[in-house]
């Protein structure tokens, strides 16, 4: 049993504020660092090329802006060509302690999980500190990326400090993955694919003066649609391709039923409104009773999700603290 070997991928893209201060922050628990500048018009990489002395700290160049998930597929294969066993995300904007990777990458290293994410919102401390509009977005995206992915168990899905073991990474199809900020909720949904473990840290965040470059009307726009995609990608091949149980019928029957009576007695509702007769008992039955048999098999189906959750890691490691 050996010490993991870690990596640390910083995407780079306006955070020359932040960059040097946060890459001096890492521990000697960290091998290797690559920083990506993703294009930054700032001059991320250069600064940190003469501000940084670190022997450790590698910078690679994109000659146009891929985003932040473009910049994390640079970054781990990267990785990937070292030994580095973990590879961690972390942000240059200084949200991020580095102190905390130990943290974050232990449950990979005691073999719990394949996968680790911070989370801030565990503690009433790191809600008070969130601005509002993160608060509430996150709520509203912590929902959809539970539906999408079937990672019932976690919260705070665009926390970007992550730590993943390299032999679940390489399972991966990262040309595939988002290249925009949809990355975070984009892998969660290709390791729920591969039954992957993932669990999430508790951290706490810190908010300076850094501006984030995310837009809400963008995030507004287009995540809600990926997220319906990429659920439906989910179902079937889980539910269908990979595997068919009680839940595969259960799912699209309640649907049936549960429509089926919302717009008969809708139907029914208004034509009663039209003629002034009031809807026969029978009449009434045929509408609530697919009601109430559609909702029961809809929530049958979301208990079984939710009891499917992956449990055993993927990866074989070999490591320890």
């Amino acid at each position: 049993m050996s010490k993991p070997v870690i990596a640390v991928v910083v995407p780079s893209y306006k955070v020359t504020s932040h960059v040097v201060e946060t890459l001096g922050e890492i521990g000697d628990e960290v091998s290797y660092i690559f920083v990506i500048d993703d294009a930054c018009p700032d001059g991320s990489g250069k600064l940190v090329q003469e501000k940084v002395s670190d022997k450790r700290v590698q910078v690679i160049f994109h000659e146009e802006n891929q985003g932040v998930g473009g910049a994390m597929i640079t970054g781990y294969k990267a990785a990937l060509a070292t030994d580095a066993d973990i590879i961690v995300k972390l942000d240059g904007d200084g949200q991020m302690d580095p102190a905390q990777i130990s943290d974050l990458i232990t449950p990979i290293v005691n073999g719990r999980a394949d996968y680790t994410k911070g989370d801030r919102l565990d503690s009433l401390t790191g809600l008070s500190q969130m601005p509002s509009i993160r608060l509430i977005g996150n709520a509203g995206l912590s929902l959809l990326t539970k539906i999408s992915t079937g990672y019932w168990n976690i919260t705070d899905p665009t926390n970007g400090f992550t730590a993943i073991h390299r032999d679940v990474l390489k399972a991966l199809p990262l040309d595939m993955l988002s290249k925009r900020f949809f990355f975070e909720s984009d892998i969660l949904f290709r390791l729920s694919l591969y039954r992957a473990v993932v669990w999430d840290v508790p951290m706490q965040a810190r908010y300076g003066t850094e501006k984030s470059n995310l837009s809400i009307i963008k995030t507004l726009w287009e995540f809600p649609w990926k997220h319906f995609k990429n659920f439906h990608k989910r179902l079937f091949y889980n539910y269908y391709l990979r595997d068919v149980s009680a839940a595969s019928i259960e799912l699209p029957l309640g649907f049936v039923l549960w429509w089926f009576g919302l717009i008969f007695g809708i139907s029914s509702y208004n034509q009663s409104i039209a003629t002034g007769v009031a809807a026969t008992t029978g009449t009434v039955m045929i509408s609530v009773v697919p009601l109430i048999l559609g909702f029961q098999l809809l929530l049958a189906f979301v208990s079984h999700d939710v009891s499917v959750v992956p449990s055993r890691p993927k990866h074989k490691g070999d490591v320890s603290w």
